[in-house]
């Protein structure tokens, strides 16, 4: 069976888990499952805002560009 290593040298951001609605720092899990690093606990805590903001801004942005605007 398989048993997860601590890793010696964690990464030092902030990270928000989407398969378990968890903010991990340190031993944090698979990289498909998180979005991040974030720089803090609270932007960490933010990411599925965050995430939505930058879509709505990249969808404006896609308008704008395909009205010349």
């Amino acid at each position: 069976m398989f048993t997860k290593k601590k890793d010696p040298n964690p990464d030092e951001g902030w990270y928000y888990n989407t398969k378990t609605n968890q903010v991990e720092h340190g031993d944090v899990g698979k990289a498909i499952d998180r979005l991040g690093p974030y720089p803090d606990r609270a932007s960490a805590e933010r990411a599925l805002e965050t995430a939505h903001e930058r879509t709505q801004a990249a969808d404006q942005a896609d308008k704008n560009w395909g009205s010349g605007a």
